[in-house]
């Protein structure tokens, strides 16, 4: 530990006797290189995502559940392992080296999957053109096919998770929160994140798709390859500008000694006054400089701040006594927890929009002003949606907002989740809506046992797609910018893959509800057949389950109180009300909102 706080001290000195060179660092020039990275990156991942699930079915012959079951099982453990990602940055390395390493592990897991689809011997022989009441009749891959099919899977979200946990942290750091300027360009910094993001995307899901589509999935997964590389490469030019976060050691081990401490001490009374709790004050600047102010919330926890009284023979170990800012740093994880757990649902109904509408899409007719579409490129719908979106609400939002809240972010982090909430319940019903249609058009021309694509544009997705789009540009971004901002300073990695992990649990949540509502209904999802399930049903149960998932997320919301901080003078650097609660408070209550 004394090696280790060396280091620290020694990395802090050589930025006290280059102060010219360390001005120079960070700001948007730093983060042009975070938005590349994470565009092509994204551009890999979603292109995957879309369209796994036709991968599995057609390629790999897998039945329609098992496709849909094992993309959703992917993509759940692709964001859940973003904890692992940001432990490992927040406590052994720092955010660029946690990219890089983390990187080059997805760069192989896509290699792998694209000398798979290469060689005919590596996988089974496609059952595409069969009926679906004969795909029983296949053979899907035996257990070396699929020992290599899953190799390549979870190298690739192991890979992607550790990207996706430093690396928004990564950029988010090139913006000192305790300048008011960069306040502001850290908002901005959020939404132009999940710009990048959405360029990426639209790319996979259409040049991407549309390779593996009418080229071929091993030139499809040789794209992806190639753009991880060069995702490798274009966040290590910007080494040079980056401000890099020094580990300050596992937030694990600090969350687990103050439960510890303050379970030795459940028989002490709870203290009433803040001067009777253990705090370091004069602290090492620049290496764990932030103190955080006691709150009235789980008041049983400040017992672990008691000091030992003289003479009572009681040691002062970290595991028996800890400082107020740690478990001040407890509490917000413990405050943080029910929002991430209300916005899981959401994720849930998202990978809906990911598995069977685009089966749906697969049964519908294609084509538009000439040019057939894949289907999984209608995802592109919201994209486009979120392209025109985001800088309208950057640009024109965001500035008539502030204008009147005085808030750098124009709403609150809660209120703009609760927005997203609202709007994924909607494209639940329209979904319904929608699917209801399709079964009848079906019905109509005679075409429920058909493999012929039916008279119905497959753009009529576009309304539930463009209406979740919407919910994700306000969902998303608001949980990543919550987290990153309420997060104490020595957590702000996994505290990002904590609003990942919400993703993660909606993901694997998503496998359950099919297997339960499959087992409750007697089998609205059990066929091979689209045309012949239940598939509206299980939509509006979905939007039926969103909004009783909305209400529970108004109390979590409204008890939320925001995290106020101070520096190691003492000094408040916050004007936050610590009893100002979520939906309502919270934010800084002046348009000043970085005072000393």
């Amino acid at each position: 530990m004394q090696a280790e706080s060396s280091s620290k001290m020694e990395k802090y000195r050589a930025r006290r006797t280059h102060p010219q060179k360390e001005a120079r660092r960070g700001g948007n020039r730093a983060a042009l290189f975070v938005y590349a990275t994470e565009g092509l990156e994204n551009m890999a991942f979603i292109s995957n995502a879309v369209s796994l699930v036709t991968y599995f079915y057609g390629y790999m012959n897998f039945s329609l559940t098992k496709s849909a079951t094992t993309l959703t099982n992917f993509m759940g453990t692709s964001f859940l392992l973003a904890l692992f990602g940001g432990f490992i940055s927040d406590t052994y390395l720092s955010r660029f080296k946690t990219c890089v390493l983390f990187g080059c592990i997805e760069l192989v897991g896509y290699a792998l999957l694209a000398v798979q689809a290469h060689f005919h011997q590596l996988r089974p022989i496609p059952c595409k053109g069969i009926a679906p009441d004969q795909m029983n009749q296949c053979h899907a891959a035996d257990s070396t096919q699929a020992a290599i099919l899953f190799t390549g899977l979870y190298l690739i979200a192991f890979g992607t998770s550790g990207v996706k946990a430093a690396l928004p942290s990564l950029g988010a750091d090139q913006f000192n929160e305790k300048d008011p300027k960069e306040v502001t360009q850290l908002s901005s910094y959020f939404n132009w994140l999940l710009f990048s993001l959405t360029i990426g995307a639209i790319i996979g899901v259409t040049f991407v798709v549309w390779i593996g589509t009418n080229q071929g999935w091993d030139w499809s997964f040789g794209v992806c390859t190639i753009a991880v590389l060069f995702a490798m490469v274009f966040v290590c030019m910007g080494k040079s500008l980056y401000r890099n976060n020094v580990p300050r050691g596992s937030p694990f081990v600090r969350i687990m000694q103050v439960l510890v401490a303050a379970i030795k001490k459940r028989s002490l009374p709870i203290p009433t006054m803040t001067d009777e709790l253990h705090e370091v004050h004069d602290r090492e600047p620049g290496v764990n400089d932030e103190i955080l102010p006691q709150t009235d919330q789980f008041r049983f926890l400040d017992r672990a701040a008691v000091a030992p009284s003289p003479g009572s023979g009681s040691t002062a170990g970290p595991w028996s006594l800890c400082t107020v800012s740690q478990v001040e740093e407890t509490k917000i994880m413990l405050r943080m927890l029910p929002i991430v757990l209300s916005t899981v649902f959401m994720n849930t109904c998202l990978a809906q929009l990911q598995t069977f509408t685009i089966q749906q899409s697969t049964t519908m007719n294609p084509h538009i002003l000439g040019f057939k579409v894949p289907g999984p490129s209608v995802p592109v719908i919201p994209l486009l949606f979120m392209f025109i979106l985001v800088p309208m609400y950057e640009r024109i939002f965001v500035p008539i907002a502030r204008k009147f809240t005085g808030i750098p972010t124009g709403i609150r982090h809660l209120q703009r989740i609760a927005v997203g909430l609202v709007l994924s319940a909607i494209s639940m019903a329209v979904a319904g809506v929608v699917e209801t249609h399709r079964k009848s058009v079906a019905i109509h021309h005679n075409m429920v046992d058909s493999t012929e694509p039916l008279p119905m544009s497959m753009f009529w997705l576009g309304f539930q797609y463009a209406i979740f789009g919407a919910a994700d540009m306000f969902t998303l971004v608001g949980l990543l910018e919550f987290f990153y901002a309420e997060s104490s300073a020595g957590m702000k990695s996994l505290s990002t893959a904590v609003s990942w992990s919400s993703l993660a649990f909606g993901y694997f949540l998503s496998t359950v509800v099919v297997q339960v509502v499959n087992k409750v209904s007697g089998g609205w999802l059990t066929n091979n057949n689209l045309n012949r399930d239940k598939l509206n049903y299980f939509y509006w149960l979905l939007a039926g389950l969103s909004v009783l998932n909305f209400g529970f997320y108004l109390v979590c919301a409204s008890w939320y109180r925001y995290k106020t901080k101070e520096g190691a003078n003492g000094l408040s650097l916050t004007t936050v009300d610590s009893k100002a609660k979520g939906l309502t408070g919270g934010d800084p209550d002046s348009k000043a909102s970085i005072t000393v």
